[in-house]
């Protein structure tokens, strides 16, 4: 059987400090593999060399990666300040539309972290620079030092909507998850569903509602470890039985919200 074709979002990188390169998490691709069961295509993120056209011509769904960059203020109507951090207007000027484009059509894509954002920002919602800095949050960021296994270690409890997309997805109203975000939701953006939380109030899983496909996203990493991980695993999978279901004839499959 022919896999469905994933296409992750890719990331600028610097290969010895001096050579540009694009870079993918291999765990996204790991997670993509084996299990959601696609295949890992690496999207170079810039509008010079791909168009959100061949992107959705090309593959069955989108992975919508974390990244260090965030995604530039004046896309939601905001100057930039330094507590904005860096950014990469290349990833916007692809994945904006490109979600907006999926959101319509039922194209399925899966959004983590910066993708996150990026999801809420497509639709119209904006962003909080520095979500440590506000009264009664927690830090979310990713350790300064450690281990891989010490930085995404789990770290808070995530709770959803009772009987609600996550809920019903996850098998339970609570979750534990890792967290390595300094940015955050403000406002949620045009049809944007916040279907779960932190115990601190941050927004952690969305989803766009009334689309006609999948289109959940969450603001931890469940790609790490995600083949033995009890919450990346189903979310995972059901993103690749989405793409699966493109595949096989371009057919939608909406998430079953709550009544």
């Amino acid at each position: 059987m022919t896999r469905p074709r994933i296409g992750i979002i890719g990331n600028p990188t610097l290969i010895g400090d001096h050579y540009p390169a694009h870079a993918g998490g291999t765990m996204n691709s790991e997670a993509v593999a084996e299990v959601s069961g696609g295949l890992p295509l690496l999207i170079p993120a810039d509008p010079r060399l791909v168009s959100v056209e061949e992107l959705m011509e090309t593959c069955d769904g989108f992975l919508l990666t974390g990244g260090r960059p965030n995604v530039h203020p004046e896309e939601y109507g905001e100057a930039p300040t330094e507590a904005h951090g860096d950014f990469d207007r290349n990833r916007d000027a692809i994945t904006l539309p490109l979600v907006r484009a999926c959101v319509e059509t039922g194209q399925p894509f899966l959004g983590v972290c910066r993708g996150f954002q990026e999801v809420n920002v497509a639709m119209g919602g904006t962003l909080y620079p520095e979500i440590r800095d506000l009264p009664g949050r927690m830090n979310h960021r990713m350790p300064p030092d450690g281990t891989l296994d010490e930085k995404f270690a789990i770290r808070h409890a995530v709770r959803f909507t009772e009987g609600g997309v996550f809920h019903r997805l996850m098998g339970s109203a609570s979750v534990m998850t890792n967290t390595l975000h300094g940015q955050g939701i403000k406002t949620a953006g045009s049809r944007i569903l916040i279907d779960g939380h932190a115990d601190d109030g941050t927004p952690e899983a969305l989803y766009v509602r009334g689309a006609p496909g999948f289109t959940l996203a969450v603001q931890w990493h469940p790609e790490y470890r995600a083949a033995t991980d009890p919450v990346s695993r189903p979310l995972f999978s059901a993103f690749g039985e989405a793409a699966r279901a493109w595949a096989d004839g371009k057919r939608p499959q909406p998430v079953r919200e709550a009544v």
